[in-house]
């Protein structure tokens, strides 16, 4: 059988992460400059779909290092309502694969005529988004032919993490980045056979995560509905407690995204206790009683993390399409480009 683009996509995923640090320096160099000659209260993201995660995923890595709230804004505001925002100490971030929903670009202008410090990260330089912004990071990510995202997806989040980087004069994380692309391809290699067995003949799933890895539940969990054809959920390891965990039963299938850092405790005592209740729990980077622990690339950087256990995600959810007889390039009822008013 033929690889599908998404595989092949896949694949290409640390060679489009070293292309866009390298690629992206002037680019991220300029914007962190921007960002520190400017008073910023607040930031504020514009995205859907699989670029909204991206943005989860920023927001929390923005909180814990910059200690700035994040907010994100409903793109109809500016598109449908037509009301003007107040952001003349903020950044907006937009996040757009293609750069070409209508409804982002009108929220970016909106953002920029509001007086936000403006910031595109599409795969499009000449996008209507990137070209309604101040500051533009291409990603450089090549023609993506699989309807569901996946190296895009992880080089938006790669670059939100060097643009935070560049602007809070974070060493430690910019020493981290450039040692990505290894990192990245190590996590190609990791096997999750035993969730992909579990997943073939499951009906529903629970997603788990918290902190920025709450982000990388929500893409899983669409990942698994657009390619797979599952009823996948997705919550924080905090807030499935407060009502959802009462459909846990016995061999119900349960995905726990764990990373090395101070929230990892009690996502494992959530998935303990989910096993307690009779669920099949697979979690990653943490040995829990009753629990299958995933192979996981080595720990590099509490915020990087997260982008290699959704690398090993990806290679394991496009196996899990075939072999649910689901053809991952092209899930039924989905485009490529959803431009929404």
């Amino acid at each position: 059988m033929s690889k599908s683009h998404m595989a092949r996509e896949i694949a290409e995923i640390p060679e489009v992460a070293a292309r866009f640090l390298t690629s992206a320096r002037p680019a991220l160099a300029g914007v962190g400059r921007a960002l520190r000659n400017r008073e910023i209260d607040i930031a504020v993201t514009l995205a859907r779909g699989s670029s909204d995660h991206a943005a989860t995923f920023l927001k929390y890595a923005i909180e814990l290092q910059a200690g700035l709230p994040v907010a994100s804004i409903g793109p109809s505001v500016s598109s449908i309502y037509h009301r003007p925002m107040r952001l003349a100490r903020a950044v907006c971030i937009g996040i757009s694969q293609s750069g070409r929903s209508p409804d982002i670009v009108d929220a970016m202008k909106g953002a920029d005529a509001g007086g936000a410090e403006t910031v595109a990260i599409t795969n499009f330089a000449d996008s209507p988004m990137a070209q309604a912004a101040t500051h533009r990071l291409a990603l450089d990510a090549g023609e993506e032919k699989s309807v569901a995202a996946t190296k895009t997806f992880v080089t938006s989040a790669l670059a939100g993490l060097a643009m935070l980087a560049e602007w809070q004069e974070d060493k430690t994380l910019s020493d981290a980045l450039a040692a990505v692309p290894e990192a990245l391809s190590g996590a190609l290699s990791q096997d999750w056979e035993p969730l992909m067995a579990r997943l073939a003949r499951a009906n529903s799933v629970f997603v788990l995560g918290r902190g920025p890895s709450v982000a990388m539940a929500n893409e899983a969990a669409l990942k698994l509905k657009e390619t797979s054809g599952l009823h996948a959920e997705s919550y924080s390891a905090a807030e499935v407690l407060h009502g959802p965990a009462a459909i846990v039963r016995a061999h119900f299938p349960v995905l726990a995204l764990g990373i090395k850092d101070a929230a990892l405790p009690q996502l494992s005592a959530t998935a303990e206790r989910l096993a307690e209740q009779g669920a099949d729990v697979f979690v990653t980077n943490a040995d829990v009683p009753g629990v299958t622990r995933l192979p996981s690339a080595p720990p590099l950087h509490p915020l990087i993390d997260p982008l290699l256990v959704i690398t090993s995600f990806y290679h394991c959810v496009e196996g899990l399409a075939r072999r649910r007889g689901f053809d991952p390039d092209t899930p039924p009822h989905l485009r490529k480009v959803t431009e929404t008013v």
